[in-house]
């Protein structure tokens, strides 16, 4: 990522690429896999924002081989966050680079602490992502 949208807390991640690949109802995001591109190889993310969400999400197929989900919002700055490929990690989009592991935990950075991960389950060529 370059410095300057580090300075600005522009983040790489985007929104998918097909803006009818997701839902969201009774606190929990639904996401049909085969229209989310960006989700069918690991290390690939989609951000989710809007549409009556009460937080912004990032939603990435980790170098593990899950997927994960955080309230994409990090503890230090309140900027966005991306995946870090090939280190199982996730890292504030700023200057400051706190970076997380796939659990939210702290691994470097002044971020106050962990990130809010989300539960995650698939079934039917679906994912489920519980807010609450």
């Amino acid at each position: 990522m370059g410095l300057l949208k580090r300075i600005f807390g522009i983040c790489e991640t985007k929104p998918p690429s097909d803006a009818g690949c997701w839902r969201y109802s009774g606190g929990k995001i639904e996401i049909q896999l085969e229209r989310a591109a960006e989700l069918s190889n690991r290390g690939g993310a989609i951000r989710l924002e809007g549409r009556e969400l009460p937080e912004r999400v990032l939603i990435l197929n980790g170098d593990d081989g899950n997927f994960h989900a955080f309230k994409n919002k990090c503890t230090h700055m309140g900027r966005r966050i991306d995946p870090v490929d090939g280190h199982g990690a996730v890292q504030c989009c700023s200057l400051s680079k706190s970076t997380f592991n796939y659990t939210g935990e702290m691994i470097s950075g002044p971020a106050k602490g962990p990130l809010t991960s989300f539960k995650v389950e698939s079934e039917d060529g679906k994912l489920i992502i519980l807010l609450e």
